[in-house]
């Protein structure tokens, strides 16, 4: 196939095919690639395309400027939560729904429903990560089938400090064990790459400058191999994963998470506990390390 790009400077999501591989890119570098809605369903339009595509063998998500993603969007002005969009789902919309209704059928929709659905494309997913790599951005990484990260990406999931239990796609049990699961939950400290390489959540930790040709080269190696096959090995493994409880965790701790955003409403009138964008970065900057 021949390269094309269908890039725009207005768009949260950039999308491009090389050969077999097909890079889909989240272009939202002023505000570190935080996710709104806007862009998680240009991410599932990208995802849709390139699953279409019969051409393409491999999907690569990554993210423009210096961080692949600081999380879910909970400050910027393109913060849209509450705009309807036309849903992917059967989850109705959430935009005119009373108290907690309002945000349990919004991340029904938009985060544990839209993770699931690219977690079981039928195609092998690399995520390429550099900078940070933050709650809702782990999301988005923790969906793909393999991570390769650059030496300066870090990983967090500070939530724990607004008083909930994680991000929605609560899979922290799986891509690290639970003891240190716990210590990167109860911390809510940043996690260099050589330590979440060492723990098992990365497949390779490379030099930033050389981030993109490596997964490249890993995409185009797994495009040699057999379609079905790569399916079925795909869907085995998650298969398995859920055999160990992953989905059942998962479905528990999103009841959980939105007990805490009841509560926080109740107690302070605010779901997020009083955490807004640049509280939660201060409080990143704050330590290090994890």
């Amino acid at each position: 196939m021949a390269e094309h790009n269908d890039n725009n400077a207005a768009d949260v999501v950039l999308y491009e095919v090389r050969g077999e591989v097909a890079l889909v890119t989240m272009n939202r570098p002023e505000y570190h690639n935080a996710q709104n809605s806007q862009m998680t369903y240009a991410l599932d339009a990208a995802f849709r395309r390139a699953c279409d595509d019969d051409e393409v063998k491999v999907i690569v998500l990554r993210g423009t400027g210096k961080h692949f993603s600081a999380g879910h969007d909970i400050g910027t002005p393109g913060r849209d939560v509450h705009k309807t969009f036309d849903r992917a789902s059967l989850w109705y919309d959430h935009t005119n729904k009373p108290g907690g209704e309002f945000l349990y059928a919004r991340e029904q929709e938009v985060y544990l429903g839209m993770c699931r659905r690219w977690r079981d494309m039928p195609k092998p997913t690399i995520a390429m990560v550099q900078g940070a790599c933050i709650a809702g951005g782990l999301m988005l990484a923790w969906v793909c089938d393999l991570i390769v990260a650059s030496e300066d990406a870090y990983f967090a999931d500070p939530v724990v400090r607004m008083g909930i239990p994680g991000v929605e796609y609560f899979a922290h049990v799986h891509e690290l064990n639970p003891r240190i699961a716990k210590e990167f939950l109860f911390l809510g400290e940043r996690m260099p790459a050589a330590r979440a390489y060492q723990m098992g959540m990365l497949n390779r930790v490379v030099a930033r400058e050389s981030l993109e040709q490596e997964t490249l080269d890993i995409a185009g190696r797994i495009a040699q191999m057999p379609r079905l096959g790569l399916q079925l090995s795909k869907q085995a493994v998650n298969n398995a994963e859920d055999l160990m409880g992953k989905r059942a965790t998962m479905d528990m701790v999103f009841g959980l998470h939105h007990f805490a955003h009841a509560h926080n409403e109740l107690v302070s009138g605010d779901r997020l506990g009083g955490y807004d964008a640049k509280a939660m970065a201060s409080s990143q900057r704050a330590k290090g390390g994890a």
